[in-house]
């Protein structure tokens, strides 16, 4: 059976809807176990003190910001290559979504940041990168705004992803390019001795799950809304057609 059936409008809502309630549990449950378990029963660092929970939200939406980018690339290849709307209208669904997580991830990084560098911002290499996906999120869901063709549109912003994909990739790797910059490692990592502790790793890793799952259950809905919003499209130009 073709994956690519599911790329049909019609199958694509089939299939989707079932699965936005066991979604929502889902999520809840582990974005609420996360939150709850990470802010509520952490001990404060011996260094950061109570800023140090703020890892349970910034870590999480850092991560989903640079994710959403790639989902949107991923999508918009399909488009380029398969030209299957659905592919299309789940990149255009994910961008507010994935300009949320962008901006939270900066507004927390901010406060976390503020007592272990005396300022809430600095021009460091990962924060100017995601402050630049940010940027490039708000153009990609201006570009679609301003062209009518939703095909030149899917196009022109698919090209638009691409480009904004070398940000992506920087923010998430910045502090390994440029060692000298003031951000931290990465909290998560395959060597244990680079991983936060584990009384806050575990925790993390619930809200982490949480992020990740609110983002798709988001992404489903978007992008049921745009396939509505396109039949809807579609129709009232029928209907002035034959006028």
């Amino acid at each position: 059976m073709s994956i690519w059936k599911y790329a049909n409008p019609s199958e694509f809502m089939r299939i989707s809807r079932p699965a936005l309630v066991p979604l929502t549990v889902l999520t809840v449950i582990c974005l609420g176990t996360g939150l709850i378990w990470g802010f509520f029963f952490t001990p404060d660092d011996y260094k950061q003190g109570s800023t140090v929970k703020i890892i349970y939200i910034h870590v999480p939406s850092a991560l989903m910001a640079i994710n959403a980018w790639l989902m949107m690339l991923v999508t918009s290849l399909i488009w380029f290559i398969r030209r299957h709307h659905v592919s299309a209208l789940a990149a255009r669904a994910a961008a507010p979504i994935g300009a949320a997580m962008t901006l939270i991830a900066l507004f927390t990084g901010a406060i976390w940041g503020q007592p272990m560098w005396g300022t809430y911002w600095e021009w460091d290499p990962r924060l100017t990168s995601f402050m630049i996906l940010f940027v490039f999120y708000l153009g990609y869901m201006a570009l679609w705004e301003a062209i009518e063709d939703p095909d030149k549109a899917a196009d022109l912003t698919a090209i638009l992803c691409m480009v904004g994909s070398v940000f992506a990739l920087l923010s998430r790797y910045a502090v390994l390019f440029w060692s000298q910059g003031l951000h931290q490692g990465a909290s998560l990592s395959l060597d244990k001795e680079e991983n936060v502790s584990d009384v806050f790793y575990q925790p993390l890793l619930f809200s982490i799950a949480g992020f990740v799952l609110l983002f798709v259950l988001l992404v489903l809905i978007r992008t049921r809304t745009e396939i509505r919003a396109r039949r809807l499209s579609a129709l009232m130009q029928r209907e002035m057609a034959d006028a």
